[in-house]
């Protein structure tokens, strides 16, 4: 249910029975719902590579690489699903970054960024063909995270989805990393969607770069029609 509120000018979390968010048509509440657990293999090796990365924090990362961390969250905001800008901890930081990265795969990096902000990520599109059930990425690759070994491009994709399907907020799959080189990747790439899809099925795609200084990109998301 949607709603105007004489109360809250924006909202968000559950109490109760209720569950309060927002979209661009303003804000609304749902009955809430609790989450079941299905621990897929591929969320237990997410919970695995946070866990290694809270101890490495303690046991590896020095105090002043932690001071360094404390630094770039200081003044690197993001947002939050309001929309406003909000500070993450050093911690939260040296997770976010490495997680994307040990996923990918590529190294940890202990040391903090010194630029003060997200990595740099031009929006890419792809194609979707059923008959070699293969994703064709199209990307900039003079970003900064293809112009060097220790820099990506993570390509996720949902599952297949109706055509009056115009927003998907996940979950997604991860398929592969693009991997940057010192002689640039050539775009575009050609990747193995990781579910079954078919003629008109409607394909979400979300995109991620983890530069060379570690740094993470936002998440940029597009779509497509399965030709």
């Amino acid at each position: 249910m949607k709603f105007k509120s004489l109360v809250f000018a924006q909202t968000s979390g559950s109490t109760g029975g209720l569950t309060y968010s927002h979209n661009k048509g303003g804000l609304y509440t749902r009955a809430r719902t609790i989450p079941t657990d299905p621990a897929t293999p591929r969320q237990v090796q997410m919970r695995n590579f946070i866990a290694s990365l809270v101890v490495r924090w303690t046991a590896v990362v020095t105090q002043a690489q932690r001071d360094a961390w404390a630094v770039y969250a200081a003044n690197v905001p993001v947002l939050d699903p309001l929309g406003d800008a909000i500070f993450l901890s050093a911690l939260n930081w040296y997770i976010k970054i490495n997680s994307i990265r040990r996923l990918a795969p590529e190294a940890v990096v202990d040391a903090a960024p010194t630029t003060f902000t997200m990595a740099p990520l031009t929006e890419p599109t792809f194609t979707a063909a059923a008959g070699t059930q293969l994703a064709t990425v199209t990307f900039t690759n003079t970003d900064s995270w293809a112009t060097g070994t220790a820099g990506g491009l993570l390509c996720f994709f949902s599952r297949p989805q109706s055509q009056g399907v115009n927003f998907f907020k996940g979950p997604y799959r991860f398929a592969t990393e693009i991997p940057g080189a010192v002689i640039p990747p050539t775009s575009p790439a050609a990747i193995a969607v990781p579910f079954a899809i078919a003629v008109g099925n409607k394909l979400f795609g979300k995109f991620v770069a983890t530069d060379l200084d570690g740094r993470v990109s936002a998440s940029l998301r597009s779509s497509t029609i399965v030709a």
